[in-house]
């Protein structure tokens, strides 16, 4: 027969079956039973008639298949995990690579014509520096 431990990690799964196979127990009489198996067991025999080996199998079976569907259930999100991870790795590269593009054009520019890298980095720092300014009158 299945253990309290057994029945309770399953008990939504087990008490939807009871329910679908013999709707003569009531949602009440289900919780008192949570963890129960031999109180279950033996309300359902005194309900349906049933013997307690069908029973006992019957539960068995629902709880095994409640377990099975956890296990894909943690397996489908283990491999979207993965694949996630895979994704932002991929990102990352791409960002590495465009960032180090980037650098050496840069680096290139400045290198090839000194006096406009010079030119462009002043007029970006002056340009920060008014709106920075703007920015400051305005509080």
């Amino acid at each position: 027969m299945l253990n309290q431990q057994t029945l309770e990690g399953n008990w939504n799964q087990i008490k939807g079956k009871v329910r679908e196979k013999w709707g003569q127990l009531s949602d009440d009489e289900l919780e008192s039973f949570k963890g129960k198996g031999e109180q279950l067991v033996g309300a359902i025999q005194r309900k349906t008639g049933e013997g307690r080996e069908q029973i006992e199998r019957f539960l068995n079976q629902a709880v095994e298949s409640g377990s099975r569907g956890a296990s894909r259930a943690m397996e489908s999100a283990r491999q979207y995990g993965q694949q996630a991870s895979e994704s932002l790795q991929q990102m990352g590269e791409q960002v590495s690579e465009s960032v180090s593009e980037g650098y050496e054009q840069t680096e290139r520019m400045v290198r090839d014509r000194p006096g406009q890298a010079l030119a462009l980095a002043f007029g970006c720092g002056l340009l920060s520096g008014v709106i920075v300014g703007l920015m400051l009158r305005r509080r």
